[in-house]
């Protein structure tokens, strides 16, 4: 009797760690934040039109490492060929990279309001992609673990200005 309860036991514990096994989030996130705001890029591209860089919020990504932040900054210089920035609206103004008049940057501003990482290698990102006052949206990003690498799941548009 007692070694049928030793033996359910460690087939529980076999069970347990097989179902909790998982890719480690914090060791991929300059990657999956990358695919995210990669995806971000993807919708709306008018918006992308004549733009003279990116500027990206990371003032919000408290997650992330100065490492991770230098990974998104490289990728997004290498793929897109414009200058990319950590920076928010206020800085962006500072910087004489906003126009008043037209209520608009030169480039594009990427924001996440919200990450949530879930149990299953799944995160999702809720943010806007910002032009002007009348060029911008908002995503809605799912990027998970499959078949061995961080991919989307799903990508997008929650609303249009």
């Amino acid at each position: 009797m007692r070694n049928k309860q030793i033996s359910i036991l460690f087939i529980l514990i076999l069970v347990l760690t097989a179902c909790t096994s998982k890719e480690k989030t914090n060791e991929h996130l300059g990657e999956i934040y990358s695919i995210a705001l990669d995806a971000m890029m993807e919708k709306d591209q008018a918006l992308n039109s004549e733009m003279e860089f990116i500027a990206i919020n990371m003032s919000t990504m408290k997650e992330l490492s100065s490492k991770d932040k230098e990974e998104i900054i490289e990728f997004f210089e290498g793929k897109y060929g414009v200058e990319v920035m950590d920076a928010d609206l206020e800085k962006l103004k500072e910087q004489g990279l906003y126009d008043s008049e037209k209520i608009a940057i030169r480039g594009v501003l990427l924001s996440f309001e919200t990450v949530i990482f879930k149990y299953n290698n799944t995160v999702v990102f809720e943010g806007s992609k910002y032009h002007s006052a009348l060029g911008a949206i908002g995503v809605e990003i799912t990027v998970h673990f499959k078949d061995g690498k961080w991919q989307i799941k799903e990508a997008k548009e929650t609303w249009v200005s």
